[in-house]
């Protein structure tokens, strides 16, 4: 078994002050492949002191040296792309046929060069000059279901920016984030810029939000935690940004490709084994169109192969641990206990898999808004339908939650569903099942968080804005 026993501060690896180690369990097996050595209170006071040094020269780096550093770490991330997605499928279970963490996270870094070449960092407002400056030293706090994605979502920004950053990754998924850290080495990261602390949220995540000396804190995980986050950091008045749970609906139009879009809401939801926060788990269905749209959904289902996540063949793997596993089990009861029916998937295990955290793909029919399997994020292969009488009624429908993260929309008609579209209290809108667009701003209305990732809006949480009144021409 594999022992990882430090952590990375001020350029070098070194041991963490505490003596507490954490035991991966891989979830296709349940077996443990590897310990981690988590950190305590000391290592975050070690990494902001060391982010706080670096911040004095890397803030005053030029937006042509912040270009050459992402360029040099593009390169090294892709010498070790397959090496990243194999960490992935052994520490979260994802199919090595679905090569998507590694990719989506060097995507992230790719569009973090593109929006800083194009981006201007002081402009004139009526004769004043605007500038934009870093916003200091950021603490990036991650969760477990999209272990590299999602810090490269922050940390490719924060760099571009000229911001210094301590990263606390999910303490489930920890060896991704480890190779990433190697690979930010061997690019040059220069000494403080990039520190990594891993631990768990009560004892490092709480140290980093409520650090007087950090000036913004990055989360990204499920409302309840950010809850905490959010009142942990109050007291120094940082800037939080949060990107929190969801529960997206897919409103099919009547005049939709109803099998597209029952084939794209199948893949959709049950890739990364229900366990994305964008997922579209409430699917909006006309009510005459029901019965016809059941079927094409539970075709469709039963195409998703679940089983080892080293086979090719496989579309599915497990979730990512025996509590994730527990959990989804109990909302799979919740919904024949509130009445939904049950038309594909249910309890237990697929045939065939006596171990491992594997969950059938389910549907539940005849969901009424109100049920707990149509409001709360269950965070599994599990999908709610609902039906709907009018268009107010679909939108009424999607809207009817705590979240507004995502939403999706399919029609034959572009305006039409532009229309509905613009009503869905969301961050995002995606139209019939387009794929997503790094450029295109990334976080939610309501509980689903503040702020925003991806593109010149994910560039701009990491900035100060500061008005030097005439000083303009």
């Amino acid at each position: 078994m594999r022992s990882y026993d430090k952590i990375y501060i001020d350029g070098q690896w070194t041991l963490p002050t505490v003596n507490d180690k954490w035991t991966l369990i891989n979830p296709a097996t349940e077996e443990p492949f590897a310990t981690v050595a988590l950190g305590g209170v000391e290592d975050v006071e070690r990494a902001v002191t060391a982010a706080r040094a670096a911040f004095a020269t890397f803030s005053a780096t030029s937006k042509e040296e912040r270009i050459a550093l992402l360029e040099r770490i593009i390169e090294k991330f892709g010498e070790r792309e397959n090496e990243l997605a194999a960490a992935v499928t052994e520490e979260l279970g994802t199919p090595v046929s679905q090569k998507i963490h590694a990719t989506a996270a060097l995507a992230s870094f790719k569009q973090a060069l593109a929006t800083l070449r194009e981006y201007s960092f002081e402009n004139l407002l009526d004769g004043n000059v605007v500038r934009r400056e870093p916003i200091g030293v950021c603490a990036l706090i991650t969760a477990w279901n999209w272990p590299i994605q999602l810090i490269t979502t922050k940390l490719a920004y924060a760099l571009a920016a000229g911001c210094t950053t301590i990263l606390k990754p999910s303490e489930f998924t920890p060896v991704s984030a480890i190779l990433l850290t190697e690979i930010l080495h061997a690019a040059g990261v220069p000494k403080g810029v990039f520190n990594l602390v891993n631990g768990n949220g009560p004892v490092v995540g709480n140290a980093l939000s409520k650090h007087m000396d950090i000036d913004l804190v990055s989360f990204t995980g499920s409302t309840r935690a950010g809850v905490l986050v959010a009142e942990a950091a109050a007291p120094s008045i940082k800037r939080v940004c949060q990107e929190l749970g969801g529960k997206s609906a897919n409103i099919v139009l009547d005049d939709a490709d109803l099998h597209g879009a029952a084939r794209w809401n199948v893949a959709r939801a049950f890739a990364n084994s229900g366990q994305s926060c964008h997922a579209p788990t409430r699917i909006l269905v006309l009510e005459g169109q029901m019965d016809r749209f059941l079927d094409m959904l539970c075709t469709e289902a039963a195409q998703v192969r679940v089983g080892d996540p080293l086979d090719p063949s496989m579309t599915m793997g497990p979730v990512v641990n025996k509590s994730q596993f527990e959990r989804i089990q109990n909302y799979i009861q919740i919904g024949s206990d509130e009445g939904a029916r049950l038309v594909a998937g249910g309890l237990g295990r697929p045939e065939g898999l006596s171990q491992g955290y594997f969950v059938k793909p389910t549907i539940f029919a005849d969901v009424k808004p109100d049920m707990r399997i149509a409001q709360d994020e269950i965070f599994g292969p599990v999908l709610a339908v609902l039906s709907y009488s009018t268009d107010d009624e679909a939108v009424q429908i999607a809207n009817g939650t705590m979240y507004g993260l995502g939403g999706y929309v399919f029609s034959g008609n572009k305006e039409r569903a532009r229309a509905i579209g613009s009503r869905i209290r969301a961050g995002r809108v995606f139209l019939n099942g387009v794929p997503s667009n790094p450029a295109a701003p990334m976080g939610g209305y309501k509980r689903s968080g503040n702020g925003r990732e991806m593109g010149v809006f994910g560039l701009e949480e990491y900035l100060e804005v500061k008005a030097m009144i005439g000083f303009g021409d």
